[in-house]
């Protein structure tokens, strides 16, 4: 059984930071054998991918609306992959999200074998 968990959540005050993690675990899941991605999803509105990162680390693609302002990144041996978040603005509250699929363009599809149970994240103006 694979299970990926979010961490890093909270509250922040707008212009703020905050790191997510994502520890991935499987008896027999091979982390760097996916592609990863962090999504999102605010009350009322439709899921939105923000960041994909390749199964290796050398590709990561970002969503317009974080462009410049987040990152993606990830530690195979650790089995985690990361969302560094700066310059926080009120309309990234939202639900945050890791998803594992076998290829970038799988994730970027959402089509995504297993999804995080998600971690809250609120920006207060």
């Amino acid at each position: 059984q694979v299970r990926l968990v979010e961490s890093g959540g909270g509250l922040v005050q707008a212009g703020g930071s905050l790191r997510l993690s994502c520890a991935a675990s499987g008896r027999t899941f091979r982390f760097e054998d996916y592609a990863m991605g962090w999504f999102r999803q605010a009350p009322g509105k439709e899921r939105e991918l923000l960041a994909t990162i390749s199964g290796r680390g050398r590709t990561s693609n970002y969503a317009d609306t974080v462009k410049g302002r987040f990152a993606i990144s990830r530690l195979n041996a650790g089995n985690t992959v990361y969302l560094q978040m700066n310059s926080l603005k009120p309309e990234d509250t939202a639900v945050y999200y890791c998803a594992a699929a076998g290829t970038v363009e799988l994730v970027r599809e959402g089509r995504c074998d297993y999804w995080g149970q998600g971690t809250q994240v609120t920006v207060s103006s």
